[in-house]
């Protein structure tokens, strides 16, 4: 809820204008002509840092969006610290993450467009555009008022630099994460695997065994048969074992023979839908596969391997799955000291291990398949854009203002007060590590607290492509999880998937379930290509490649 209701605005603008020329919108991307970076725009990023305020007398009132797993309380404490330093009003949109498409949509079907614009998934950057509802960011003004932000893009992550130009004019500034380097892992329940007998399977075949036994061998000794051996994240595994992903909420674009394809439209997923649907028929996958393995609450929560239903999954990220013990990270003990101490379970596994006390997971590496392809999906690296919204630049000085407060909250180039921002209040929300390279250790209670950053008000920011060097990160590159990766070829739309994109998902996961359940015959995998070419796909495709071109 947000606990101060945004101001009306203007009436939201439906107009799709689906003519846009697709070389033209690409042209700066791939022109010599580099915005961010030309010789007109070369900022240095101290001077950003000392831009006296804004003269204007008025407080700006600004509606913000991020990413939120907790509403942000009206009387934050991090929210005030920033209000005050900026002499603005901050009204912060609570919008529950799991539903942020759906609830910013409901806002601006009401005439509600907020000034700082998250556009959670990349590819609707252009949906929005095409609406109106996003203001052009001159990019004088960019470097002028961000300028620690764009140098670390232009530092870290330069590819993105311009993913958010759309016909030669700036609308979304890039948020790149760089720990999606880490792909999602391949989880089992160990002790599962111990019970039976079994190793973490390296083949698909190998694989298959373990199913199956997961399924009709009683693993979980309860004596009834109630367990299966994956649900609908552990398919994209399978998939992977041939080279593609298609359970994803984008179209998946894969590279062969040099051009970009969509992965479920490639002919050896005839061949991996015909494993599933066999699995499907003996009983092995979970039947509720059609409604995911998440049922509400923290997205990344695969509730079907938590309440012990399966035994293979695929979901959520590497930090999602750390089990006690697995490395050693910083923690404040009771006297304010900071010290090394074994990791403890988080997320998926604290929750599994809630009600089964001892229950294990192992990481397994993405199974090999009968072409000698693996894989597991891979999220973008392109998380996201920050966008201004269309009304803010109808206020003089507003859209300056707006971007001195993301500059500063995202990329101070003061350690300190860049922690803080994110943190809270050193020595009491946190505290550096005693050795370098200095990371942040969250004190007690905080440390142990869900989504604290949200309940005092920090992290309002955008996250920047700066190199992790924390503990769990290392963690994750020991894993080898920088390796064997599937990321979508295509991280940003075209006209046409901004038009069609949405109903060809759709298309795509209702046919694929018919193939899995067996309500359609595999023999009609080629009808189903057709019908997808037909319905926007082939100039998806067209568009996408004139895109690489």
């Amino acid at each position: 809820m947000n606990t101060r209701g945004p101001r009306m605005k203007t009436p939201y603008r439906y107009q799709m204008f689906l003519t846009t020329a697709l070389l033209t919108m690409m042209g700066v991307i791939l022109g010599g002509c580099n915005l961010l970076t030309g010789p007109s725009a070369m900022v240095d990023s101290q001077e950003g840092s000392t831009l006296s305020p804004l003269k204007d007398k008025a407080k700006y009132h600004i509606s913000w969006t991020m990413h939120q797993n907790l509403p942000v309380p009206q009387d934050a404490e991090m929210l005030q610290v920033v209000e005050d330093r900026f002499g603005v009003d901050l009204d912060i949109w609570n919008m529950e993450n799991n539903k942020y498409e759906s609830l910013l949509d409901m806002k601006l079907a009401q005439g509600s467009i907020p000034d700082l614009f998250r556009i959670r998934q990349p590819q609707d950057l252009l949906k929005y555009q095409q609406q109106g509802v996003l203001a052009e960011i001159p990019v004088e003004t960019l470097h002028t008022y961000a300028p620690n932000l764009i140098r670390i893009i232009h530092e870290y992550a330069p590819a993105y630099e311009n993913a958010g130009v759309i016909d030669g004019k700036y609308y979304g500034i890039p948020v790149i994460n760089p720990t999606n380097i880490y792909r999602t892992p391949v989880v089992f329940r160990q002790d599962w695997l111990h019970k039976l007998g079994l190793a973490v399977p390296q083949t698909l075949a190998e694989f298959e065994k373990v199913i199956y036994a997961f399924t009709f061998e009683d693993p979980d000794g309860n004596g009834i048969q109630d367990t299966y051996g994956l649900s609908s994240e552990g398919m994209n595994v399978v998939f992977g074992a041939f080279g593609q992903i298609v359970f994803a909420d984008q179209l998946y674009f894969g590279t062969k023979d040099g051009k970009k394809v969509i992965g479920a439209l490639e002919p050896e997923m005839q061949e991996a839908l015909a494993y599933l649907r066999k699995w499907y028929k003996d009983g092995v996958i979970d039947p509720e596969f059609v409604t995911g393995e998440n049922k509400g609450g923290y997205k990344h929560l695969s509730h079907a391997f938590i309440n012990g239903k399966i035994g293979m999954t695929s979901m959520g990220n590497y930090y999602h799955w750390i089990q006690d013990g697995d490395y050693e990270d910083w923690r404040v003990d009771h006297e304010g000291k900071a010290l090394k101490s074994p990791s403890q379970a988080a997320f998926n596994v604290k929750e599994l291990k809630s009600k089964f006390p001892e229950a294990q997971v192992i990481f397994g590496e993405p199974f090999v398949g009968p072409h000698g392809q693996r894989g597991s999906k891979g999220n973008d690296m392109l998380m996201s854009f920050t966008a201004i919204g269309a009304d803010a630049v109808k206020e003089p000085g507003k859209l300056e203002m707006m971007l001195r407060i993301l500059d500063e909250v995202s990329a101070d180039p003061d350690p300190d007060k860049a922690a803080s921002m994110t943190f809270g209040a050193e020595n009491k929300h946190w505290v550096w590590t005693p050795v370098e390279p200095r990371n942040v250790i969250v004190m007690p209670p905080y440390d142990a607290m869900f989504g604290y950053q949200n309940t005092i008000g920090a992290n309002i920011g955008m996250t920047v492509p700066l190199k992790q060097t924390g503990e769990r990160e290392q963690w994750a590159a020991a894993l080898h999880l920088d390796q064997d990766g599937i990321y979508n070829a295509l991280e940003v739309a075209t006209p046409a998937l901004a038009n069609y994109g949405d109903a060809l998902i759709r298309l795509k996961n209702k046919a694929y379930i018919a193939f899995i359940t067996g309500e359609r015959p595999l023999s009609e995998f080629d009808e189903f290509r057709q019908e997808f070419m037909s319905a926007g796909g082939a100039e998806v495709v067209s568009e996408a490649n004139a895109w690489k071109q």
